[in-house]
């Protein structure tokens, strides 16, 4: 019987990634200088809390680790970019999180689901057709906005971390040593990614908001706001399903789209990217390990 290898996470940041496992988190980035900066940190009591075990509500664990670990991760690696002086504090970090977390729900939810009420009454559709094109609309707009971001030349780099983050995982769940250059042979797609968690959870909106039918404007847009913990959970467990059950041709087959759009957030690392990358990983295993004992 095949070890069951834990399973880690991460994310790109400004010149580095990060890695989390089950107790630990490490950032390694590429300094100015070109030393590689390591960052280790335990995990806050959340990950270990009841709530990190329930189906579905776990999902609220994986929200707030992309929002609030992840927008942390990357205030330390654009800290390190900038120098002492120009030091982000926590109030800047927790105002930059709300903004963001108000537009991302502005866009992608707010305004097609207003498109979506306007062409039911002025176009004639009815509710089910409506909600069709609220989704689709949706959809369109996270291919879009990652595909105009991923323009900018700092988008590259980051998502040629992503890409070095995704390989050195990919290289560990094969059991390979973790080199750059044996790395980088391992693929670019990796099926617990955050943007298949993304592209599920706008996909599983159709559904759910299809089943709600025909709603006053301002219900509509209240809906689509607390519904987001419900398909933050299913999309979290049909992901943690997926990642699972890749032994399966269907599931393979059904997974194809989301590791078709982790094509837009990946570009090809080189070596030295790799050498970040595996220095993340291997820092937090290390931690992982100090605080086992």
């Amino acid at each position: 019987m095949a070890e069951k290898l834990p399973s880690y996470g991460g994310q790109a940041v400004i010149e580095g990634v990060m890695m989390r496992g089950s107790q630990a988190v490490a950032i390694a980035m590429r300094a100015p200088d070109e030393q590689i900066v390591i960052h280790t940190e335990k995990l806050s009591g959340i990950y270990k809390s009841r709530l990190a075990k329930i189906p579905f509500l776990r999902g609220l664990v994986g929200l707030w680790d992309a929002l609030g670990l992840g927008m942390r991760a990357l205030t330390i690696s654009a800290n390190m970019q900038t120098g002492e002086d120009e030091k982000l504090e926590e109030p800047a970090l927790y105002a930059t999180i709300a903004i963001s977390l108000s537009f991302g729900v502005a866009l992608f939810f707010l305004a097609p689901a207003a498109i979506g009420q306007f062409s039911e009454r002025f176009a004639g559709l009815n509710a089910w057709w409506g909600n069709l094109l609220e989704g689709l609309l949706r959809l369109a707009l996270l291919v879009l906005y990652i595909g105009l971001i991923g323009r900018m030349e700092e988008i590259k780099r980051v998502f040629a971390y992503h890409g070095a983050e995704h390989k050195t995982i990919n290289a560990f769940e094969a059991g390979v040593e973790l080199t750059p250059q044996n790395v980088a042979q391992f693929s670019l797609e990796h099926p617990r990614c955050g943007t298949a968690f993304l592209l599920t959870l706008v996909l599983f909106s159709v559904v759910l908001f299809s089943l709600l039918g025909p709603l006053p404007l301002a219900w509509r847009l209240i809906s689509r706001v607390l519904l987001l913990p419900v398909l933050a959970g299913i999309a979290y467990e049909y992901i943690r399903w997926t990642a699972r059950n890749l032994h399966s041709p269907f599931v393979r087959w059904i997974v194809k789209p989301n590791l078709a759009l982790q094509r837009m957030t990946t570009r090809e690392p080189d070596l030295k990217m790799l050498e970040v990358s595996i220095a993340a990983f291997q820092a937090m295993r290390l931690e992982e390990d100090r605080l086992h004992l």
